[in-house]
């Protein structure tokens, strides 16, 4: 049997090409492989209480705590614990002064 480097070659690329789209696909990212779960802790927003009661400016780690819980808020709104404190007029201006959009729930 003789070897055929042409044919040898023309089937080592296309493996490597069918690898390269297998690996590929593989990695792409998608959002349930990274969507990220938040823990919805309210207790980690206890440094907005002042703004959220006063009206006053929130803090830039008050803001930092609502982005990332900001997927917790309707949650928030329909527990009759914290809903005084995110359905209130003071807390529309701190998510608004924090660049979050009040949820529709």
């Amino acid at each position: 049997m003789c070897w055929n480097p042409i044919v040898n070659m023309k089937f080592t690329g296309v493996v490597c090409i069918a690898f390269v789209i297998v690996l590929l696909s593989a990695l792409a990212p998608t959002k349930a492989v990274f969507e990220e779960k938040v823990a919805c802790i309210p207790t980690e927003l206890m440094t907005c209480i002042p703004a959220l009661q006063t009206g006053i400016q929130p803090s830039a780690e008050c803001c930092g705590k609502l982005k990332e819980q900001e997927s917790c808020l309707c949650g928030y709104i329909q527990n009759p614990l914290f809903s005084q404190y995110v359905t209130s007029e003071n807390a529309h201006k701190v998510l608004a002064t924090c660049g979050i959009p009040y949820p529709t729930c």
